[in-house]
């Protein structure tokens, strides 16, 4: 597969808008962290692109109590890859971690 060529202004706009998702990432992890946003919410609106690209495993340390350890655990128990990503989670894997942190 080969790389498309991009043109000086498009490449510029995919930086723009690569930088303007990972900042809306930080936020979403912030409002995670400070219980403002339920992880409910996250796995229910997967398709968002803000969510949807964001790692499990990253989601799961923005949780209040929950740290690298207790994610790394969880997910294992659950079968979850640590390079998973939040759109690419199972209707069973996403009701497993409801139950356990939701």
């Amino acid at each position: 597969m080969t790389i498309p060529k991009l043109s000086k202004k498009d490449r510029t706009a995919a930086l723009k808008k690569a930088q303007e998702i990972r900042s809306q990432r930080m936020e979403v992890r912030k409002e995670l962290k400070a219980g403002n946003l339920a992880l409910a919410t996250v796995l229910e609106e997967a398709e968002n692109e803000v969510y949807a690209k964001m790692r499990v495993k990253y989601l799961l340390e923005s949780l209040p109590q929950v740290g690298k350890i207790t994610a790394a655990k969880i997910m294992e128990e659950i079968g979850i890859d640590e390079s998973r990503r939040v759109q690419g989670l199972g209707a069973r894997q996403k009701a497993e971690l409801l139950a356990r942190l939701g």
